[in-house]
C-alpha cells in the first residue's frame, strides 16, 4: 500500500454512492481495476465487472473505500 492510495481512498470516502466516469486498466482473473478522473485514482470493480475489458470506459459507483489499506472498491453502473 502507498500514501497515494490511502489519501486518494481518504479523499473518496465522504462521497460514498457517487458516480464517476473511468476506463478499464486491468481485467484478468485477479480483478477488474477502473481509472477515474477527479481525484485521478485507481480502483477494483467488485461487482458488475463481467464482461469489461482494458480500455472500456465506464460509468462506475463508488462502494466503498478503506483508508488503512487504500482500497477503493466500485460496482459497474450499467
Amino acid at each position: 500500500m502507498t500514501a497515494e492510495k490511502s489519501a486518494a481512498a481518504q479523499i473518496l470516502s465522504s462521497r460514498i454512492g457517487a458516480t464517476f466516469r473511468g476506463i478499464v486498466t486491468g481485467a484478468s482473473d485477479k480483478g477488474t481495476w477502473v481509472r477515474i478522473s477527479h481525484p485521478t485514482t485507481e480502483g477494483r470493480v467488485v461487482r458488475g465487472e463481467d464482461g469489461l475489458d482494458v480500455g472500456d470506459r465506464v460509468t462506475v459507483k463508488l462502494l466503498r473505500t478503506d483508508i488503512d489499506h487504500g482500497f477503493i472498491d466500485f460496482a459497474a453502473a450499467r
